[in-house]
């Protein structure tokens, strides 16, 4: 039987600050929570519907603070929150139906893919570049593929969408991290709501959780906005490397 012992309230509230750190500059925080929460005693499907009960606070909080700072306009991103949300919704809903498992063996590759990206292309900083896709196309392509999955499987999401603002909407880092948190708060909550019915989330500990979790998110979406790509740019390289590393780890 799961019991919230102040010990493990302060496990967990500390792992929720630092992964809403972390997911405010450059994603990757379920790295943190998700493990954190089997090591609790949940059951992997529990720990992933709890996961995104604090998530969607994170997420939010990161949008919310950079739309202040006038890094992006949320009302803008209406349309596209909707699609992420249904897509988000579907994948969740879908997980037990599609080869889930298989795309796992995969993700690796591409993470790591994503890492050398960020880590060896010249010129990646804030500033913006040739936009090479219509916003109107993202919104139909890119940002439905990736909350689909975000459902599906959900690790890098963050990092899908950070390379899509990049390389397609020719956004420079800060500003694509600030347009991904408004679609990844959208895609969480669309699971999150499948996950309701499925998963059984433990509604009192993703709140304790989302408390320490906007904290974080604060913290980190204001030193992003500080230093820009300085952080960005190396945190996501080292985000999406350990990620990568990890899944390997559990499918050996």
């Amino acid at each position: 039987m799961f019991e919230l012992s102040l010990d493990l309230v302060l496990l967990l509230a500390g792992a929720a600050f630092a992964a809403g750190f972390v997911d405010a500059i450059a994603g990757g925080g379920g790295l943190i929570t998700v493990p954190a929460l089997m090591l609790a005693g949940l059951p992997p499907a529990q720990a992933l519907a709890t996961n995104k009960v604090q998530g969607v606070f994170g997420a939010a909080t990161a949008a919310i603070s950079y739309a202040r700072r006038g890094l992006v306009d949320l009302r803008q991103q209406t349309g596209a929150a909707a699609v992420a949300f249904a897509a988000g919704l579907c994948g969740a809903l879908l997980v037990t139906w599609l080869p889930a498992q298989a795309l796992r063996y995969g993700l690796p590759v591409v993470l790591i893919g994503i890492a050398a990206f960020f880590a060896l292309r010249p010129g990646l900083d804030d500033t913006d570049r040739m936009r090479r896709i219509a916003p109107a196309a993202f919104t139909a392509t890119v940002v439905p593929i990736v909350a689909f999955y975000d459902g599906l499987v959900g690790p890098g999401t963050g990092s899908f969408f950070m390379l899509g603002f990049v390389m397609l909407a020719g956004y420079g880092i800060l500003k694509a991290t600030a347009h991904t948190k408004l679609l990844n708060f959208a895609s969480n909550l669309g699971g999150l709501v499948a996950f309701a019915a499925v998963g059984k989330p433990l509604w009192l500990v993703g709140a304790v959780m989302a408390l320490a979790q906007i904290g974080g998110a604060m913290l980190g979406a204001r030193l992003a906005m500080r230093t820009g790509a300085r952080v960005i740019k190396p945190l996501l390289v080292v985000t999406s490397t350990a990620l990568a590393l990890r899944l390997i780890w559990q499918l050996l």
